[in-house]
């Protein structure tokens, strides 16, 4: 079989043209969910198809290569991706139906009774923990329902987790996409951590104030904005200084806990106005989103069907929490003190990682591996596929599931229809990952992506003001920013060398913008959707979420730009 090598300007030789054919798949996501207001997985196939038709016509990709390549992508989406989504619903179906969530509920609420304040410690917190230790997705399901808990709407639940879910992108799953930066660009990824570590504390430094304005507007962030900023300038200070002087791998690690602690020191000493306006308005969204789409469900089903979370009173949940007990909220809190243990274990312990590591079955995807080069002509390495099934985020969530079953006295016969049910809940969603990452394969293969980038980078000096944008894109189609950086930093490393601007920043700024490009990205947007049971409203988060994305990237641009020129005193 006669090997492809992705061409850069294949249409009219002309590379602005090459590049908005190769945007096309791109341009119908967003079309279809943002204007058209499809389902998920009908924006994703019919993204799919369009990115097969562009290789095959286009960029002269053989027909059974382009196939080839869209069913790698869709089993990378389906494993590990789906794998750690589904395994993150059981283990919160479990929680439920214990019976333990509701001391979970009120456990929050003992920590702080302001829903403003709880989307702080939960969303940005805790999830810039979950998202060091597992990321994947995982923090976006976990916090979710977390958030529905609590009190929150579906729809409100979903955006405040995808917003939350920027800032400890970077450093996610124990610095993965930094490392892949480094080993691709061969810049120390230590240095490249560093870089990094001077751009999204700015994020940090925002991302609380956007997540009260989304919660209470205007009034929230007038009455909340003291806390708000002290737990994202906590944030921020840490996630600088473990980047830039202690460790890559633990830099969101060691941000989480500094922010959750900034945020429990200063509840001591200070409590928001305006909690009982906040909760009214927050029952009324819920109860009306109930009302007016029953939470979500229908033909494609949901995960937390019919308000199985039932809103409960700000004073009954007074009540209830003030009748918790150590050992209770000890007993409520293991899943996720459980999850912790587990993934620090399996991520930071060399001899299980290790051991974790070499279960791993790499697999050439057959018709495919050795027959699709890269732009240098080499060989592609994406053509293998890895198969973690024990070393999975998801495989480590389901064993946490099957323990916190096992304490919570939960039937073996209960945990099967638990696992059976949410993967019935769960087909769409299966669906609408496996054609967009299919897409993403596709793109990538053909050659498609690096088309838009090479266009992009082509822009000089100026290329230091866009080159986030790349980072963005990567991040949106595959919905991972260590996928992001895969695609583009080898293209950002050479871009910065032609246009005499520090590669290293460029590589960052990369990372840095493919940090906001993941609330918008299908692949999250159906996990927030069935996290909060809203599966088939989809394009109703985008649409939700896509301005505060395209809000922060703007920051990041700017931000990258500055420290090309005036702002270089900010880089390491």
């Amino acid at each position: 079989m006669p090997t492809y090598q992705p061409p850069i300007t294949p249409v009219a030789d002309s590379l602005w043209l090459s590049a908005i054919i190769a945007a096309l798949p791109l341009l119908s996501i967003f079309l279809t969910l943002g204007l058209l207001r499809w389902k998920a997985h009908w924006a994703g196939l019919t993204g799919l198809g369009i990115a097969l038709v562009v290789a095959i016509v286009a960029f002269k990709m053989p027909v059974d290569l382009a196939l080839l390549a869209g069913t790698e992508g869709a089993a990378y989406g389906l494993v590990p991706i789906m794998w750690i989504v589904f395994a993150a619903i059981v283990l919160y179906q479990v929680t439920v139906v214990s019976g333990r969530f509701e001391d979970l509920r009120a456990a929050f609420h003992l920590v702080s009774n302001d829903p403003r304040v709880q989307a702080i410690i939960i969303a940005f917190c805790f999830g810039a923990l979950l998202e060091a230790l597992a990321g994947f997705g995982a923090p976006v399901a976990i916090t979710g329902v977390m958030l529905i808990a609590v009190g929150f709407s579906p729809l409100r639940a979903a955006a405040v987790a995808l917003l939350a879910n920027t800032a400890p992108v970077a450093f996610g799953a124990i610095g993965i996409p930094i490392i892949t930066a480094g080993n691709l660009t061969h810049i120390d990824y230590n240095i490249v951590g560093a870089y990094v570590g001077h751009q999204t504390p700015v994020l940090a430094l925002v991302v609380p104030l956007m997540l009260v304005f989304l919660v209470d507007g205007r009034r929230g962030v007038r009455q909340t904005w003291p806390i708000a900023l002290v737990v994202g300038a906590a944030f921020a200070v840490a996630q600088w200084a473990s980047a830039t002087y202690i460790s890559v791998e633990l830099t969101d690690v060691i941000a989480s806990l500094v922010g959750l602690a900034a945020a429990v020191v200063m509840l001591r000493f200070w409590q928001p106005q305006g909690r009982e306006e906040a909760n009214e308005s927050i029952a009324q969204a819920r109860k009306l989103e109930f009302a007016t789409v029953g939470g979500g469900s229908g033909d494609a089903g949901t995960a937390v069907a019919d308000d199985d979370i039932a809103f409960t009173s700000a004073e009954e949940m007074d009540r209830r929490a003030e009748a918790l007990t150590p050992g209770r909220i000890g007993m409520a809190l293991l899943p996720y003190l459980l999850v912790i243990a587990v993934f620090a274990a399996a991520k930071l312990i060399d001899p299980i990682k290790n051991a974790l590591a070499d279960t791993d079955v790499k697999i050439g995807w057959p018709g495919l591996d050795g027959h699709v080069l890269s732009g240098t002509g080499k060989v592609s390495a994406t053509t293998v596929y890895t198969l973690p099934w024990l070393s999975s985020p998801g495989s480590l969530l389901l064993i946490c599931s099957v323990i916190v079953a096992l304490v919570y006295k939960v039937g073996p016969a209960q945990w099967g229809r638990e696992f059976v049910e949410t993967g019935v809940k769960l087909r769409f969603a299966f669906l609408t990952v496996a054609s967009v990452l299919g897409l993403a394969y596709v793109m990538n293969l053909s050659g498609q992506t690096v088309t838009i980038g090479t266009w992009i980078a082509g822009t000089g000096a100026a290329f230091a003001f866009l080159s986030p944008i790349l980072g963005w894109l990567g991040t949106a189609v595959t919905g991972s920013d260590t996928s992001s950086n895969a695609l583009f930093a080898t293209l950002q490393q050479t871009a910065g060398h032609k246009a005499g601007i520090d590669p290293t920043l460029l590589v960052a700024g990369n990372s840095a913008g493919g940090v906001v490009g993941k609330m918008i990205s299908p692949q999250n947007l159906t996990i927030a959707a069935v996290a909060v049971g809203l599966v088939g409203r989809e394009s109703d988060i985008f649409r939700k979420v896509i301005l505060w994305s395209i809000g922060l990237l703007a920051i990041v641009c700017l931000l990258v730009g500055l420290q090309s020129t005036v702002l270089s005193w900010m880089l390491p």
